[in-house]
């Protein structure tokens, strides 16, 4: 069996507006009391970094003997391929709305246990080589609304889904032979969380969030927690830091990702 390679790296950032606008995941925002409160268009994107350990079990492909995996941050950096992250956020008058999207690239080449047979009877004593190739899609997308809108303090309520597509490519190889295995599988959870923001002054902030979802509809249990300190630069630009922890329990069709994401994120946004 192979041990299935995965990394993720997620960051939230914020950036400070100045006329009642916030961050999907970090906001920083001089928030403009209701009475003021024009309605209109606020849009922001932030690119983000999470430096992500991976601990779980896992069966990539189907009825696969499921096993347990632990990796530290270095390891994941060690298979990582490519990584693409990106978050979206909108906001009009009270309505608000956020799209956040995470692509992952591996390769494990450390492959061990039951592989897939070569095309040519291999003798015993042949060195084997195997990897396994493992991409991850991620995307959320909620809406909501805000209850709580004040200089001091902000909160959301937000409902939406969240999407996962995992594919598993084995690839074994010996006397000049190889042989390629693909699988893939993905399924949609609903989610329903908040989120709230405190600025201590017009540049330093702090912002919390999190979600659950599930419920047996795609996955048996998924819940993300997010908490940033942001500071703004500027009314266009700012970052953020902070910390992430993601989780996700599917089991369905002999496919097993029972997982859990956490380590520190970094960002910064724009706003437009």
């Amino acid at each position: 069996m192979k041990r299935f390679g995965f990394a993720a790296i997620l960051a939230l950032c914020v950036s400070h507006a100045s006329h009642a606008a916030d961050v999907v995941t970090a906001p920083s925002e001089e928030i403009v009391p209701v009475t003021e409160a024009v309605p209109g268009w606020a849009l922001q994107i932030t690119p983000y970094m999470w430096a992500a350990g991976l601990k779980g079990n896992i069966s990539p492909f189907r009825r696969a003997p499921t096993i347990g995996v632990e990796k530290p941050f270095s390891d994941v950096m060690d298979e990582l391929n490519i990584g693409g992250f990106v978050n979206l956020w909108a906001r009009y008058d009270r309505f608000v709305f956020s799209g956040d999207i995470m692509y992952v690239s591996t390769t494990d080449s450390r492959t061990s246990g039951p592989l897939p047979p070569l095309p040519i009877p291999v003798p015993i004593g042949t060195v084997v080589n195997g990897s396994v190739d493992s991409t991850q899609f991620t995307a959320t997308l909620q809406g909501g609304y805000r209850i709580i809108d004040n200089t001091a303090f902000s909160l959301d309520v937000l409902v939406g889904a969240r999407a996962w597509h995992i594919s598993n490519d084995v690839t074994v190889s010996a006397l000049g032979a190889s042989r390629t295995y693909g699988e893939s599988f993905g399924w949609v959870d609903p989610v329903v969380g908040a989120r709230a923001f405190l600025p201590f002054t017009e540049k330093l902030s702090v912002m919390a969030q999190a979600d659950i979802g599930g419920f047996g509809a795609g996955s048996e249990l998924t819940w993300s927690v997010l908490g940033t300190v942001n500071y703004a630069f500027t009314d266009t630009l700012s970052v953020s830091a902070g910390y992430k922890v993601l989780d996700v329990d599917y089991r369905h069709g002999g496919h097993v990702f029972d997982v859990q994401l956490s380590g520190p994120v970094l960002g910064a946004t724009w706003r437009f």
